[in-house]
Parts: structure tokens; C-alpha cells; sequence
């Protein structure tokens, strides 16, 4: 977690000048070489005191509309979202704890997806909770089938 030195300054510049140092032309090149690692870990990466996820996650999406990709961002997101809230895959059983684990996940995601993806969003979590994923299930990109069956690549 920052303590707000992360919106001092250029930001922008500097997340991307953190980006070159490592040896990647895009903030999407550096992210794709970490797949299923939750933006806040990779904003550590980036500037452990000084870049936060929330500045990762707006260079990412600025990338994906440059590049048309939106579709694939959204499905990226959800990869991270869900590495990080069930670190351990799709729980077998929906209990108390992990209902509310994977109800965090979806809203955290749901939350951070462009607008015209709010419908599309609520569509995922509605199949996934009425049709769960096997027990483990633990996308590691956003090429994963299941994902990629929820939200083909057609751009919103």
C-alpha cells in the first residue's frame, strides 16, 4: 500500500520509465510476462512506495483501447482479481467463507471494468455462480477457455 507519494509528480512517466528500465516497451508487455499476478503486486514490483495498482490498471486499460483489445483487458482483469482473492482456485463449496471470497473477487472485478462492460460483467457472474467452474479452477491468463468461452473477443 502507498502513502500517496504515488500521485506526486508525473506518475505516468515514471510507471513507464519503471516499465523501460525492466526491458519492456508497454506497461501490457511487462504485465503479460507476470500472468495471474493481482495489479497491486504489480505495481510492488514496479515502485514498491511510489506506483499503486489502481495507476497499473489505468495504463493497462489505456493500452487496451490504443490496441482494440478491451475484451482480452477485461478477461486479464478478472485472471488477476481472482489470483488474488482465491489464491487457491474456485472453492469446491460455496460456505459462508468462501461465498464471500469469491463474491469480493467478482465485485472487485465487476467494479473495474469500462462501463460498456457493466452488462457483460454481470452476465460472468451470473453463470459462474449458477454454473460454478470445477473446484481448483484457477485461470492463469486470459486466454483460458472457460474465460474466453464467457467473453469472446468481440469489442463492447
Amino acid at each position: 500500500m502507498t502513502d500517496g507519494r504515488s500521485w506526486l509528480g508525473n506518475w505516468k512517466a515514471r510507471l513507464y520509465e519503471r516499465v523501460r528500465e525492466r526491458g519492456f516497451d508497454s506497461l501490457t508487455a511487462f504485465a503479460e510476462s507476470r500472468p495471474a499476478i493481482p495489479l497491486d503486486q504489480l505495481a510492488e514490483e514496479l515502485g514498491k512506495d511510489d506506483i499503486a495498482g489502481v495507476q497499473v490498471m489505468s495504463g493497462l486499460l489505456a493500452e487496451a483501447e490504443r490496441r482494440r483489445q478491451l475484451t482480452r483487458f477485461v478477461r486479464d482483469l478478472l485472471v488477476r482479481e481472482l489470483a488474488g482473492g482465491l489464491p487457491r482456485g474456485w472453492p469446491a463449496e460455496l460456505d459462508d467463507v468462501n461465498r464471500f471470497q469469491v463474491a469480493k473477487a467478482l465485485s472487485l472485478w465487476s467494479g473495474s471494468t469500462p462501463e460498456a462492460y457493466s452488462e457483460r460483467a454481470r452476465q460472468v457472474i451470473t453463470v459462474l455462480l449458477a454454473h460454478p467452474p470445477p473446484a481448483g479452477w484457477r485461470p492463469l491468463s486470459p486466454d483460458d477457455e472457460l474465460l474466453q468461452a464467457l467473453l469472446p473477443d468481440e469489442e463492447v
